[in-house]
């Protein structure tokens, strides 16, 4: 069970957060002040920190600067009634992972909650494959999962975290057919329709660095009609 940590001073947000959250399975604790949230993030070490700006006694961007230099790594969601720009800039450069402007739609709330949590299943394998194998070598092409460094023809590859995460999750699973749709899942957590462009777009950056042939690719195959896949046959 995921627990869950709310700091927010007003009660009905606290109540629609609680009920959605209890209905995701997830385990709530509440604090309504910026110092007792602080003291209940380094206590619980929760797997989501729900973080308002807005607070008693400290504000949200100081409780979220002190649960980083406490090296608390809880992903926080930061909420907040201010839209301007550079808020959302001064909640990102303290810690926050995602950022949502009140008000907002429950359908919205639900699906950050959600993308943070396929985020961590995805970590965990990430770290779990690092563990067992360090490094992965398919003829000119090798990936150290622990140093996250590619090489190609020992040259090394400079490559987005995205473009690092999509190859390591094809080539870790060779001939194994991946979706746009799952991809989109895995890969940035987002379930929407209409984001299938984003994987496509990354899929034929990362193809350009390490294909020598576009129009012929060895490594990252096109499997039509479904998606993408690693060759299974390097």
């Amino acid at each position: 069970m995921k627990k869950v940590l709310i700091i927010e001073d007003d009660p009905q947000i606290i109540q629609l957060l609680e009920i959605h959250l209890k209905d995701l399975g997830c385990q709530v604790f509440i604090a309504d002040r910026g110092n007792h949230g602080l003291l209940k993030a380094i206590e619980l070490q929760p797997d989501l920190i729900i973080l308002d700006v807005m607070l008693p006694e400290m504000d949200g961007l100081e409780v979220c600067q002190k649960i980083r230099s406490n090296n608390i790594k809880s992903p926080i969601i930061m909420l907040t009634a201010k839209s301007e720009e550079i808020d959302k800039v001064l909640g990102l450069e303290v810690g926050a992972d995602d950022y949502l402007t009140k008000p907002f739609s429950v359908r919205e709330f639900i699906a950050r909650v959600k993308a943070i949590f396929r985020r961590q299943k995805m970590d965990e394998a990430f770290n779990d494959l690092t563990q067992t194998q360090k490094l992965l070598e398919f003829d000119n092409l090798s990936i150290n999962l622990e140093m996250r460094k590619v090489t190609l023809d020992n040259r090394r590859v400079e490559l987005s975290p995205k473009e690092f995460e999509l190859l390591v999750l094809l080539s870790s699973n060779p001939g194994k057919s991946y979706d746009r749709t799952k991809l989109l899942n895995l890969i940035w957590g987002y379930d929407f329709k209409g984001y299938e462009h984003t994987v496509n777009s990354h899929i034929n950056r990362l193809r350009s660095k390490i294909e020598s042939d576009m129009s012929s690719p060895k490594f990252i195959l096109t499997t039509w009609g479904v998606g993408y896949k690693f060759n299974e046959e390097l």
